[in-house]
């Protein structure tokens, strides 16, 4: 028995390298010991009957009954067990069970004990062929780190990454994976981001930027504020999304599932009229066998499976089953334009004073609100004030869809830095003809109530702007719309110069979201593409909604269907032809599976297969299904 339990350690040790779990591990460890006793049950029986020619009919056979206990009866009670809950997940077990039984009653023990060993066997080689597809997954998973170094009065020292709270210090080397999201606060480095992003290029961080755990420090030593606990990690959120997306159920396993409940009675009822005509139950236990569905149940699992390897190689989470629902049938795409359409990073190209305000007056009341938001006008200020003494307000709120708003110390003096329809709104008076023109977006900067002047800001379009949206013209999407709350001529012009064919300006929040509402009501399925902050609302409310650049941005993970966690456009063409391929590929296997499963059944009604070699031959469907779903993983 000590050798059976190291051939099952040895056995677990060449398949680590396939991610299982600790139950993987477990009901592998006992499958493999049963596996070895009913093999040496056989093994004694046929020694006892054909080399010591033994003259007790009774032993060999009560070796190979003790063989079909130790491997029919877990077949059987799940079969029972599927049986009386209706889950169709053990529609083999079913089948192979009543073919165990028949056997049994038929006096062919060596066949009971044969059948379902072989489909062990082999169906151990099938879970070893899709983990193949789960090995980004899983091995993204390992990339959490366990320990940090703590930096506490000078002194270092290893701690468990979950004692670690918000404020504290950790020390980060050289080729160390980060722990922990957090800010850097002295050191610079660069940092591999390829696990989260896709990007093959490192990431240069100093002082002052985020770093995020499951990424790695390649340069320079670091030391840095956590800024989050273990649970609340962009990379812990990201694992939670995979592990959930893993279980996602298509339209088309649906569809399985259903037929799988006609099926079963199908297979048993041909099997039924087949021993009855041909009075040779032998032929009825070869169908019961060959008709096993193991390729039916990989149909849709083994391209899911294949599909989010592949997309969690660029930096894509996949989170639902509008994947394959909805964005293969996308006609109509709407774009954010701000940090979507256009990079985001404004910069300062105009300082424009109202009245008898100077420039460097203007600039520094801007600045002392920009100071108190993130928002990409304010950093755009922000950085053009750096070198500039100024004194933030004490008192600095943001405006959703408006600007920001601060008081001073004396609690008298109010500063406003915002759009003009907010301001105008508040009663400030801005002429129309103010400015008279400009190029990009417009923001006012008020004191109590009298406009001081305008700031004027421009982006820059995204490289391959212009290419995502001819390929998602070329992928059925008929309808091209973007919304922003920019002016409308510097809206107009991106617009133009990207393809897309209608744009809104001007908008808040709400205003998007109705626009997005009235282009749903007109296109049968709708795509948002949004940052993932200021557009959850039409993330959320669009048919598949797509967050750019959802890197640490848990409102981006939370409300969109896919989050990108780079902002390289030509993801989104990419994952609705990735949809597409995977949906092609699973109604392909459905027609393999069933085809092949029809032809071994017929094979077998006319004796040509027999039941020992129906236990290795159904498993033709499965591989085939494998061996189709495995073309996705070489998609580029």
């Amino acid at each position: 028995m000590e050798n059976i339990d190291n051939m099952g350690r040895n056995s677990l040790e060449a398949l680590s390298r396939d991610n299982l779990t600790a139950l993987g591990r477990k009901k592998l460890t006992r499958d493999i010991i049963c596996g070895v006793i009913t093999l040496t049950c056989l093994a004694c029986g046929l020694f006892y009957t054909y080399i010591l020619k033994g003259q007790h009919a009774i032993v060999p056979q009560l070796l190979y009954f003790i063989g079909v206990l130790i491997e029919g009866v877990p077949v059987l009670v799940a079969g029972l067990r599927g049986i009386f809950t209706k889950n169709l997940t053990n529609a083999m077990e079913i089948l192979v069970g009543i073919a165990v039984i028949a056997c049994v009653f038929n006096r062919e023990l060596i066949l009971a004990l044969l059948i379902p060993l072989i489909l062990n066997v082999v169906h151990l080689l099938e879970e070893r062929s899709i983990m193949g597809g789960r090995d980004v997954i899983e091995g993204l998973k390992k990339m959490q780190q366990a320990t940090a170094i703590l930096l506490e009065n000078g002194i270092e020292r290893e701690v468990d990454v979950k004692e670690l709270h918000v404020g504290q210090e950790i020390v980060i080397r050289p080729g160390a994976g980060i722990p922990i999201d957090g800010v850097v606060l002295s050191g610079e480095t660069d940092i591999d981001q390829k696990s989260l992003t896709g990007e093959p290029q490192p990431a240069r961080a100093a002082v002052g930027d985020t770093v995020y755990a499951g990424t790695v420090n390649l340069t320079g030593r670091i030391v840095v504020r956590v800024a989050r606990e273990h649970v609340d990690t962009s990379f812990s959120k990201i694992l939670k999304v995979l592990e959930e997306s893993e279980g996602i159920s298509v339209p088309e396993s649906r569809l399985t599932d259903r037929f799988l409940g006609y099926y079963i009675p199908f297979v048993l009822a041909v099997a039924g009229a087949v021993a009855l005509i041909s009075a040779d139950i032998a032929k009825a236990i070869a169908i019961l066998v060959v008709s096993c569905p193991c390729g039916q149940m990989l149909v849709s699992s083994a391209p899911m499976i294949a599909a989010l390897s592949v997309s969690t190689k660029r930096g894509i989470l996949i989170k639902n089953s509008k994947f394959i629902e909805e964005l293969t049938e996308i006609d109509a795409v709407v774009f954010d334009k701000t940090g979507t359409v256009t990079c985001g990073e404004l910069s300062l190209d105009e300082v424009l004073p109202f009245g008898e305000v100077s420039e460097h007056a203007l600039l520094l009341s801007a600045a002392a609100l920009a100071v108190g938001s993130n928002h990409p006008v304010s950093r755009a200020v922000s950085a053009a004030a750096a070198d500039l003494e100024y004194v933030p307000m004490s008192s600095i709120r943001e405006i959703s869809g408006g600007g920001v708003e601060g008081t001073a110390d004396d609690g008298k003096t109010v500063l406003r830095f915002g759009r003009r329809e907010w301001l105008c709104g508040l009663g400030i008076a801005i002429p129309e003809n103010f400015p008279e023109s400009a190029a990009g977006s417009v923001s006012y900067v008020s004191r109590d109530g009298v406009l001081l002047g305008a700031l004027c800001f421009n982006d820059t379009v995204r490289e391959n702007a212009a290419a995502c949206v001819s390929q998602l013209r070329a992928l059925g999407a008929e309808r091209t719309v973007m919304l922003t709350g920019d002016r409308e001529e510097p809206a107009r012009a991106i617009g133009e110069s990207v393809g897309i064919d209608e744009v809104y300006a001007r908008l808040l929040p709400e205003d998007k979201l109705a626009h997005l509402q009235a282009v749903s009501r007109e296109a049968h399925n709708v795509l948002a593409v949004g940052d993932g902050i200021n557009d959850a609302l039409i993330l959320r409310e669009a048919d598949v909604g797509i967050a750019m650049g959802a890197m640490g941005a848990d409102l981006a993970i939370d409300s969109a269907d896919i989050a990108l966690m780079n902002n390289n456009l030509m993801n989104i063409p990419f994952v609705v032809s990735l949809a597409c391929e995977t949906r092609r590929v699973i109604y392909q296997n459905l027609v393999l599976s069933i085809g092949i499963t029809a032809v071994m059944m017929t094979l077998s009604a006319f004796g040509v297969i027999s039941a020992l070699a129906g236990t290795v031959l159904h498993n033709f469907g499965a591989f085939a299904v494998l061996l189709n779903s495995s073309r996705i993983l070489r998609k580029k």
